[in-house]
This record gives structure tokens, C-alpha cells and sequence, in this order.
């Protein structure tokens, strides 16, 4: 039949007494396999010899049992002693539905048995399935023998559901060794242990399984010695089947057997074999046949408890943040595997496990300390600290990088930003890495560097820059880059001279140096005329080019002459007013009229306010001719202003009163007139005149003479 094993191997090695009379026959749960060394006769002498039994007629050292059938079919079992040596026979009793009290007397004299073997031949005995059984049992009549094997093997038995029988095994060697035995068939045995209806699911060892299959299964505790409450291991054992099965626990073998002295609360150890006893008994129906039904299995106790280690964490107090992130999850403070490991800013959040640390793989916080709970997977707890410290700060300083303005740009320069004075020490230390930004937040994301660093062209602004060091903390610094400005002489300024004169340009003081176009590396420079000159001029590292022009002084004009009389006004322009004016070129006076001149040439002359020589012209006042009378006799007929045709432009004009234009004689009348207009002679009477005509100097200078004339012409 197919063999149908619990999960647990029924471990007997010592029985008391009891067990070797049939009224205390141990059940047989299913077709487990059976380990057991019988002891002694038992309490009661048992006689087995008679009505056809094969055995001895005293016990020896036996064992009895008693099983049922749960589903019909062939029944054969093998008998293995330990020491292959040693002589062991059986008897087979049944079936009965009266128990051990249907098989004998009241002497204990027991009825014939349905199977029997005595053989004095050591080894193995039992049913065997090749041995077809005849169709009746016994096939002899009581007190004989004859159908009773002699040999090591009996004829397998057919049973049906429901019956049940008993088995004595009797050690006619006596020896100490014991036996195993192992069921074979088709047929099944009744247990408690194998019916869905009572144990749906698994019996579980308590605790995990020992190294070998033999081996008791361990329990772990995390602390020992210590009181051990030993019911707590139940309810994981029965594993959700009938209440009906009761666990004990036991010391010895023969405790867990009998199911005496059973623990309940005691101290533990690592060293002793604790046993417990999983025992089927259905107090609704006492004669169940599954009742008594147990089995046993063996635990030891192994200390699992566990220690934790302090540790320390360090992380980047970056740009003097204030703060770090740790990865409280990489400090050391467990070596084993499969704990999990909780964190608390305080030791009463620990000890209540409140407040947890959500996220300790990205833990910001300042210097502290962390409390951390490592909870093994046997539930063993142990507390420690994590000191969460700063690596030590990359300090940085602020600089400032100051360089001269560009020639052709003196809003902008090339700054070489690794000159800057920030407190890297010198050399760089190993794993240091420097980069530059425009803004802190490019700085801090390490986006858009500064691509050229030593040749960074700039206007006036603020860099960052950015240190990381071998423990990748950071800080970031100020970088103030700051374009010198040309810086001119504020006193150097264009001069006007004299065309003639010479003059000083002083650059004034202050500058480191100074170099002049001239070859001069004086503050001033004497003796200059006019002329573009520059200088170079030293602030410190800069060097500003500052140009100065000396110009001549534009002379003033004589752009007009006014005669009037032995009167005339000059009117002068350019040059620098105020003017001076004189005849002589000595006596100046601020007035441009003169009055009282001869008749004739004159020279008159203008300066402005530059004092230079003397611009001048000559002035003829003519002859005044107030009076003519055209009558013919070649006496004041006319007049002639042709001695005056030698100036350029000149034009002789005659007015009426009324500023009519009467007469002009120019060069092709000879300068001339003679009282007449438009070939008639006027009216006696006064009239005017003009006389214009530009001097012949290089400034043309317009000359006007103002007069009247009285025309007495005979009617």
C-alpha cells in the first residue's frame, strides 16, 4: 500500500514496564514507522503459548501495540532489530471490537493468534507481501502448532476497515539494542494523525530544523538560562487541527512516552533534549479507536540573542549647510543577516518605538546622536547609538581678483580665476576638485560651469567657486572680479596758446609713473608748443593712455570798418573776446571806435584775450568832399573818389533822403559823380553816400565810408 508518514518519526527508545502488558498496549498512529527497545516482561505474565500460540511460554523482553484499519487491504510490516544479531518473534492478535480483554481468560491465557513466528534465526522477520495467506485462519485446531510459522516470515494479512488488532514483538534475545519496524500494504491504519477531517494541515515542529534529519529541531530564545514558558510553542505545533490534540512537553523520553512530568514554565538550556508529545483524545467518544494516539518529537534550545555594535557616521557639512545626509543604513552596527534595524532620534521614541525614522537611507540632520533597534529574525532585540559627526569642513574664503581693463573694452578684463586667493593650500591635496560658476545655484546643482577659467573675459561682477574634496564635501566661495578703470589725470586738459608760445602740461601727482610722448618720465613737461601729445600714466598695475592737445589760439578778425568822418569803428570776430583795440600798437583801449584820425591811411589793431600778437589792418580815410556844384566850370563839378580804385570791390553809391538809390559809380564811371541821376541833373539839396571796398589784406576786410554831400545846381 502506499506508505503514508507523518512529519514525524516516533522516536522510543525506552518504555516503562507497562508498555509490555497488552492492556497498556501502545496505539499505532497511521503507518508510521517504529523505533522501540522492549525492557522486561511487563506487569502481568501473559500466556501466549497456548491454543496455538507459537511463542515461549515465559515474556521475555516484550512490546505490545495495537492498531486499527482505516481502509481495507493487504497489511505486511518488517521487523528490523538494531543488531542484526538478536532473535525477535511476534503474534498477531484480532480482530476484535472488545479490546484486549476479548483475547484471554481471566489467567491471561490468550486465544489463538491469526499470525505467529519464532524462529531462532536472528535478522529481520515479519509479513511478507510475496507470501499469499491461505483461505482460513488458523488452519489447525487450538493446541497445535502447525499453522504457526517457525520461520522467519508470515503470509501478509488482508484486513477490512474497522478492525482492529493487536501485535506483541518479543525479544528473545534480551537484549539492549532495539528495533525499528516498517509498515507495507495496501491498507491503511487509523490515526488522528492522517485524517483530514481532524488534522487538515502539517503538525509543525517548534522552531527550525536541526543540521541532520535526526537531529532534535532548535528552538531560539534570545537569552539563556532562562524561564521558558513552554505552552507558547503549542498553537504553531497543532497548526490550526482539532483542539482535541493536546501538546506536553517533557524531559526525558520516557516522560514524553508516558506522558508523565510534563513542563510547563522551567529554566532552559542550550545543552538538554526537550521532547513534546502531540496525544489524540476525543472526550465526546471514548472507545474512538484513533484515541491515545500520539506522537513525539525532540527540540533543543539555542541561544540566538544578539549584540549591537556602536558605530559612527560621518557625511558633508556642505557649504557650511548646517547639515548633512547620512545613509543611516550603512553604519555597522549589526553583523548578522535577516535583522531589521529601526532608528529614533530619541532613546524613549526607541524604547516606545514611536517617531520612527522614515527614510534613514537620506537622514538630514545636524550632529547628533541616532538610537538604532536591530530585530533579529528570531524576534532577539539589542539597542545601540550611531553618532553622526561631520567630516571636517573645506573652508574656503572669499577673494577678489582685480585686473586692468581690456584697451578696446574698458568696461570688461581676462581674469585668470585660479589666482584667486580662496585658502586651497598649495599644493592641492589628492582627490581635490575646483570649478567655477556665474550663480550659488548653478554652484550647488554643478550645472553650467565656467568653461575657461584662466582666460575668463568679464565685465565688473561676483563668481562662485565651487571646492569639493576627497570625501566629496563642499563648500562655495565668493570670487569678486573687479576691471580696473582707466584713470586719467583730472588736470591734464587741452590748452590754447599763441600760435608762437609755449607752454607746461602737467600731468599732476598721484600716478606710480609717468611717460609722455616726449620721451619725459616727469609729471609735467615745459617749454611745449602747439601740438597732440599723450602720456602714460601708472595706478598700480594699470596703465591708462591719456592724450592732450595743445591748439593754436584762432585770431580775431577785423570783418569790418565803419568811416565816418575822421571816425571809424572797427567790428572784429573770432578769437576769444573780450578784444582790444589800438592805433598804434601800443595804447590799448577796449573800445572799437576811434575818432580824430588823419586823412589817409591808418592801421588799426585787434587782439582778444590770449594777448597774442596783434592782428592788423590799414584803414584809409578819404578825403571828405561835403559840397559840389555842377555848373560846369570844372569847380567841385564832382566827386571823385577814383584815387581810392585801387581797393578791391570798391563801390561809390548816392541816396535821397528817402533812401532812393540814385547814382553808383563803380569803375566803369571812374569813382565819379556828377549831381545827376538817370542822366538828369537832381534838385539842389543834401544827399547821401556810401563808399564800400575791402581792404587788401588777407582777411578782405569790408570797409564802409558813410557821408553826405550838398548839390547846389543852378535852375
Amino acid at each position: 500500500m502506499k506508505k503514508i508518514l507523518l512529519l514525524f518519526i516516533l522516536l522510543i527508545t525506552q518504555i516503562v514496564y507497562s508498555q509490555s502488558d497488552c492492556i497498556s498496549a501502545i496505539p499505532i498512529c497511521g503507518n508510521s514507522d517504529i523505533s522501540y527497545t522492549p525492557s522486561g516482561p511487563g506487569n502481568i505474565i501473559e500466556i501466549l503459548n497456548a491454543n496455538g500460540g507459537c511463542l515461549s511460554t515465559n515474556e521475555r523482553y516484550t512490546v505490545w501495540y495495537t492498531f486499527t484499519v482505516s481502509t481495507p487491504g493487504t497489511l505486511a510490516f518488517k521487523i528490523k532489530p538494531n543488531d542484526q544479531g538478536d532473535d525477535y518473534d511476534f503474534a498477531v492478535y484480532g480482530p476484535t471490537a472488545n479490546g484486549c480483554a476479548s483475547l484471554q481468560n481471566a489467567d491471561h491465557v490468550f486465544i489463538q493468534p491469526i499470525r505467529c513466528n519464532y524462529s531462532g534465526t536472528p535478522g529481520d522477520t515479519g509479513l511478507d507481501l510475496t507470501l499469499a495467506p491461505p483461505a482460513v485462519f488458523p488452519t489447525n485446531p487450538p493446541g497445535t502448532t502447525a499453522s504457526m510459522n517457525n520461520g522467519k516470515w508470515s503470509p501478509y494479512m488482508d484486513v477490512l476497515a474497522g478492525q482492529t488488532y493487536y501485535l506483541v514483538i518479543d525479544n528473545f534475545s534480551r537484549s539492549v539494542n532495539g528495533f525499528s519496524m516498517e509498515w507495507s500494504g495496501t491498507a491503511s491504519l487509523s490515526s488522528a494523525f492522517n485524517d483530514p477531517a481532524l488534522s487538515p494541515n502539517p503538525f509543525i515542529p517548534p522552531g527550525i530544523p536541526g543540521a541532520a534529519p535526526n537531529d532534535p529541531s532548535q528552538v531560539m530564545v534570545c537569552a539563556l538560562p532562562s524561564q521558558f514558558d513552554f505552552t507558547t510553542l503549542t498553537a504553531a505545533i497543532i497548526n490550526g487541527n482539532s483542539t482535541n490534540f493536546k501538546v506536553t512537553y517533557h524531559k526525558t523520553t520516557n516522560d514524553a512516552l508516558t506522558g508523565a512530568n510534563p513542563l510547563t514554565i522551567a529554566t532552559v538550556d542550550g545543552v538538554t533534549t526537550y521532547y513534546y508529545r502531540i496525544v489524540y483524545q476525543d472526550p465526546t467518544n471514548p472507545t474512538n479507536p484513533v484515541n491515545g494516539c500520539f506522537i513525539t518529537g525532540k527540540f533543543k534550545f539555542v541561544n540566538v540573542g544578539i549584540s549591537a555594535n556602536t558605530a559612527t557616521l560621518y557625511s558633508c557639512n556642505n557649504n557650511g549647510a548646517g547639515t548633512a545626509k547620512y545613509n543611516l543604513t550603512t553604519a555597522n552596527i549589526f553583523g548578522g543577516g535577516g535583522a531589521t534595524i529601526k532608528y529614533y532620534t530619541t532613546v524613549d521614541d526607541m524604547n516606545a518605538e514611536i517617531n520612527e525614522i522614515t527614510d534613514p537611507a537620506n537622514y538630514v540632520s545636524p550632529e547628533a546622536t541616532i538610537y538604532a533597534k536591530v530585530i533579529s529574525t528570531f524576534g532577539c532585540k539589542a539597542t545601540t547609538t550611531i553618532r553622526l559627526l561631520f567630516y571636517p569642513t573645506v573652508v574656503l574664503k572669499d577673494a577678489v581678483i582685480q585686473n586692468c581693463y581690456i584697451d578696446n573694452d574698458v568696461t570688461r578684463s581676462t581674469f585668470d580665476l585660479s589666482k584667486a586667493d580662496i585658502g586651497v593650500p598649495v599644493p592641492t591635496p589628492a582627490g581635490t576638485i575646483i570649478k567655477y560658476y556665474t550663480s550659488v545655484a548653478d554652484a550647488k546643482a554643478q550645472t553650467n560651469p565656467i568653461t575657461m577659467p584662466f582666460n575668463y573675459l568679464s565685465e565688473s561682477k561676483t563668481v562662485y567657486v565651487r571646492v569639493d574634496n576627497d570625501k566629496q564635501c563642499y563648500s562655495i566661495a565668493k570670487i569678486e572680479l573687479v576691471v580696473l578703470p582707466p584713470v586719467k589725470s583730472a588736470v591734464l586738459k587741452d590748452k590754447t596758446i599763441c600760435a608762437e608760445a609755449k607752454t607746461t602740461l602737467d600731468a599732476g601727482p598721484g600716478f606710480d609713473s609717468y611717460e609722455w610722448s616726449t620721451g619725459e618720465t616727469t609729471q609735467a613737461i615745459n617749454n611745449v608748443g602747439v601740438g597732440d601729445y599723450f602720456v602714460k600714466l601708472q595706478t598700480g598695475k594699470c596703465f591708462t593712455l591719456q592724450e592732450v592737445r595743445v591748439h593754436a589760439s584762432l585770431q580775431p578778425v577785423i570783418s569790418g570798418i565803419e568811416i565816418s568822418n575822421n571816425n571809424i569803428t572797427v567790428t572784429a570776430t573770432g578769437g576769444v573776446p573780450p578784444y582790444k583795440f589800438s592805433v598804434d600798437g601800443i595804447n590799448w583801449q577796449d573800445s572799437n571806435t576811434f575818432s580824430g584820425l588823419p586823412r589817409g591811411e591808418n592801421t588799426v589793431y585787434v587782439k582778444d584775450t590770449y594777448n597774442c600778437t596783434p592782428i592788423q589792418v590799414t584803414v584809409t580815410v578819404p578825403n571828405l568832399i561835403n559840397a559840389i556844384t555842377p555848373n560846369g566850370d570844372n569847380v567841385n563839378d564832382v566827386i571823385d573818389y577814383s584815387a581810392l580804385a585801387y581797393k578791391k570791390n570798391l563801390v561809390f553809391i548816392v541816396y535821397d533822403r528817402y533812401g532812393n538809390k540814385l547814382h553808383e559809380a563803380n569803375k566803369m564811371r571812374n569813382f565819379t559823380w556828377d549831381g545827376t541821376a538817370f542822366g538828369k541833373k537832381i534838385l539842389t539839396g543834401t544827399y547821401w553816400y556810401t563808399i564800400s571796398w575791402n581792404e587788401n589784406n588777407k582777411d578782405n576786410t569790408e570797409t564802409k565810408y558813410s557821408g553826405w554831400v550838398l548839390v547846389k545846381n543852378k535852375e
